[in-house]
């Protein structure tokens, strides 16, 4: 079982691609990246913005740098939050991606802290087993309770693998899966579609670590509160992204 530490060092071996060679200041490089993740916005969309502000930045440039960066500030956010907690919310929807149907894999702690996402075309045994498996690589310890829908294919899996973790089966109990994929959905949306199930995965994967980061708990907080809260947030995200690093 894995300590802080070495919680913190896992995703600290995903390194922030370089700046060399990007002609735009990093400050501008990572805010188009915290838009086109933060909001249903097209690549076109932020050009727009960007714009306004006055900055001229064609969507092909901003394109290139969420496909560069993303995932990375993806990991250097998980890198910085503290361990998940020990029960694990588990949940598959469909999702089209060219006209097929596909099924996104979700996990998220009792926190409502994403865990891992992966898209796959069949939600069989052997697509839950393979889902477990990147959790557990990922992650890196056991967890004390997996809350799941009824779907059989959780215990086959549950059985392979997590035979010791006690397994609650219910609807009603996984919730906090299914919220959490509502921006998920208006983001699909947004998209209108994704091209394959690679750009499914890349952008999913970077988009659950990204947008959360930016979605405190709001209907819990006051708006002293939530204002401070996303002070440090912002702050974080000057930090992971290397703001202060000359492109």
């Amino acid at each position: 079982m894995l300590n802080s530490a070495n919680w913190e060092n896992r995703w600290g071996e995903h390194r922030l691609p370089s700046y060399k060679g990007h002609r735009y200041p990093v400050e501008i490089i990572n805010h188009c990246v915290w838009l086109y993740f933060r909001f249903p916005l097209s690549f076109r969309g932020v050009e727009e913005l960007m714009l306004e502000r006055g900055v001229v930045v064609s969507y092909e440039p901003i394109r290139r740098w969420c496909a560069t960066f993303g995932q990375a500030y993806a990991n250097q956010l998980r890198r910085r939050r503290s361990r998940p907690g020990d029960r694990w919310h588990l949940d598959e929807v469909f999702i089209k991606i060219n006209g097929t149907q596909h099924y996104l894999w979700w996990a998220v702690d009792q926190h409502g802290n994403v865990l891992d996402v992966l898209v796959q075309s069949r939600r069989n045994g052997n697509a839950a087993k393979r889902f477990f498996r990147k959790l557990l690589k990922g992650l890196g310890y056991l967890p004390r309770v997996i809350v799941t829908d009824k779907l059989a294919s959780y215990q086959v899996a549950h059985r392979a693998m997590l035979a010791s973790v006690e397994h609650r089966r219910s609807k009603y109990l996984n919730n906090w899966a299914e919220n959490s994929h509502q921006p998920t959905r208006q983001r699909e949306r947004a998209m209108k579609r994704f091209r394959s199930v690679a750009h499914a995965q890349r952008f999913l994967s970077a988009f659950s670590g990204i947008s959360p980061h930016f979605r405190p708990r709001r209907h819990r907080l006051t708006a002293p509160e939530w204002r401070t809260e996303m002070a440090d947030r912002f702050a974080v995200w000057q930090e992971v992204t290397a703001s202060g690093v000359t492109a």
